[in-house]
């Protein structure tokens, strides 16, 4: 497959704002035919900004002042009208704000815990806490739904085509649960943890039905969600290894009158899709960057009648791939001239550059000599870390991906269980082995990780040994002063490397465990979250729960299903039959 064919793209950054959450930067619609758009996108401090781009310098249009850390971003208006309102989640409160940045609404929601996903459809507000789907209708409490584990991202299929509100949620245990009013209507299988939806084409297709599905495993699919039963139309595998998929946008990029699709993902990386012949997606470009991308659109930024790419990433930066040619080259001894424009620019960059670093040795140098008086207060440094501990199916080994919004001097990796660190060809810092005492102090690994200049994102693969638990504890310290740093703590379970799954083969031979006692149902559930990854904390509604499991490494299979009425816990595990070395079964 040949890459960059119909594109060349040159890279532009705007602007840096706060850290940003997933789907928190959108494009306002334009003024006019081919003009320019301003971007508006909202950060951890709680700040919304909207600017625009005029003569390559962003201008600003608005900028609010600090608050709560703003988790979704969504456009609105009235239905078939420009969607040029907008509307921000922050802690259990929905904003309202002009494109010129009036506010003209403040809604505190009935929400116990912040909000997590947010949709707009004309009146009508979908709200989602980790656990809790709401829909307000001109902020009026209208439904309300439950799920059995954590809301990811929620949609809403168009009104506008159906004549009827079908909610769609994207919860972390594989499915997609299709909602009418406040009852479930049917649920759907997809292969991986669903993190983003999006309409397909901006518009759900033809049929207003087609949706567009991301998984925290780097796969991408489109599913037809009919009245009655869904159709799945094509599936992406993650043949690759690449990231997880945090955003998703259609957009016509090539210019030849059909929208591609602009995929963003955790690893930093940027891809573009378009259809062949058979309306299979096909990867035709893709770009590098050194951060999750937590936001994707296209549109027209930078300069009139040239269309972007443009994301935000978890750091805060707002980056275009424009469509505009910005390196030009010459032959041999022929004189490249440069623009009026752009020399202004690149005196106006230096001019910035050189006051920026006489205020950083002005900087520095107070601080020292305040370190050195007696009455000296050191303040710690405040500095975000974004984290995702995932088991992975194809090598059995968990990823362990930390990301900060500055570059990581180093990360020390402490474990009291037994595990082994394994190569990641993306990892570039250099690993070191300390000797550790397991007997007294259950102290198995002591590694250390020493980045590269402007690292921010560092990945490591992790294998454990079933049956031995414990705390996996991460000591990442940026390169800030003075120093500090962050601890992170993840658990190794017991059953670490069983993955959740629909469904198992129940012709396969079976061992069976039956506990029966006088424990609640609450107690039942909290003993299979401290067993098993990927069950939800919450204890699920109902009388009887059960949960299927496949192991990563030995490809056994297990059944946990438990029911309050008779106080019993069941659990079933089938054994796989190995040629030669008899039963193989999960210790």
């Amino acid at each position: 497959m040949e890459l960059g064919l119909a594109l060349a793209l040159a890279r532009v950054d705007y602007v840096q704002v706060g850290v940003t959450s997933q789907k928190t930067m959108r494009l306002l619609p334009a003024s006019g035919r081919r003009a320019t758009q301003k971007v508006v996108i909202g950060d951890h401090d709680g700040v919304i900004t909207c600017f625009g781009i005029k003569k390559g310098e962003a201008m600003p249009v608005f900028k609010t002042l600090p608050g709560q850390r703003i988790t979704r971003l969504e456009l609105g208006g009235a239905l078939n009208t420009p969607q040029e309102k907008i509307f921000v989640a922050a802690g259990s409160e929905v904003r309202g704000f002009t494109k010129r940045g009036k506010q003209f609404l403040s809604f505190e929601t009935n929400l116990t815990e912040n909000i997590k996903a947010m949709h707009i459809s004309g009146a009508d507000l979908f709200l989602c806490a980790s656990y809790i789907y709401n829909h307000y209708c001109d902020c009026k409490d209208q439904h309300y739904y439950l799920s059995g584990d954590k809301i990811n991202d929620i949609l809403c299929l168009p009104v506008e085509k159906l004549n009827c509100i079908t909610p769609i949620l994207a919860c972390q245990d594989r499915v997609l649960r299709v909602l009418q009013g406040s009852d479930l209507l049917y649920e759907v299988e997809v292969p991986g943890p669903p993190s983003v939806l999006a309409l397909n084409n901006g518009n759900g297709g033809d049929s207003g039905e087609e949706v567009l599905f991301g998984t925290s495993d780097g796969k991408l699919g489109l599913i037809q969600f009919s009245r009655s039963s869904p159709v799945h139309k094509w599936e992406i595998r993650n043949d690759k290894k690449r990231g997880g998929i945090l955003c998703i946008d259609s957009f016509d990029i090539v210019g030849d009158g059909v929208k591609e699709l602009l995929i963003g993902r955790d690893d930093g990386m940027l891809e573009v899709y378009n259809f062949d012949s058979t309306n299979d997606p096909v990867l035709r470009y893709d770009h590098a960057l050194s951060e999750s991308i937590t936001s994707i659109q296209g549109g027209c930024v930078g300069k009139d009648g040239y269309d972007e790419i443009l994301v935000s990433t978890y750091s805060g930066w707002v980056t275009g791939l424009t469509t505009e040619p910005v390196n030009r080259e010459g032959g041999s001894g022929e004189e490249l001239k440069i623009s009026q424009e752009m020399q202004n620019k690149i005196s106006s960059l230096r001019s910035e550059l050189e006051h920026l670093q006489i205020k950083v040795l002005q900087e520095r140098e107070k601080y020292q000599q305040s370190s050195r008086s007696s009455t000296a207060v050191s303040a710690v440094p405040a500095f975000s870390v974004n984290d995702k501990f995932t088991l992975n199916k194809d090598d059995a080994s968990y990823s362990l991906i930390l990301e900060v919004q500055t570059a990581i001097d180093n990360v020390l990796i402490q474990s009291d269980v037994p595990i082994d660190l394994l190569d990641v060809d993306k990892n570039s810092a250099v690993v070191s082995f300390s000797g550790c005492d397991s007997e007294p102090n259950s102290n198995f690994l002591l590694a250390t990780y020493r980045c590269q200049a402007n690292t921010t994102r560092l990945e490591l693969k992790i294998r454990s040994i079933e049956g031995q638990y414990g705390i996996l504890q991460a000591y990442v310290t940026p390169r800030i002063q003075p120093k500090t740093c962050h601890v992170r703590q993840y658990q190794i379970k017991p059953l670490s490397l069983h993955q959740r799954t629909h469904s198992i083969d129940h012709d396969r031979p079976m061992n069976t465990l039956t506990l029966k006692g006088q424990f609640s149902f609450t107690e039942i559930h909290s003993w299979v979250v401290f067993c098993l990854p990927e069950v939800p904390e919450k204890t699920p509604a109902g009388e009887c729960i059960t949960f299927y499991f496949q192991n990563t490494f030995l490809d056994t299979q297990l059944e946990s299903t438990y029911r309050s009425r008779g106080k019993e816990v069941t659990v079933h595990q089938p054994m796989k039959q190995e040629k030669g070395l008899g039963p193989q079964i999960c210790r």
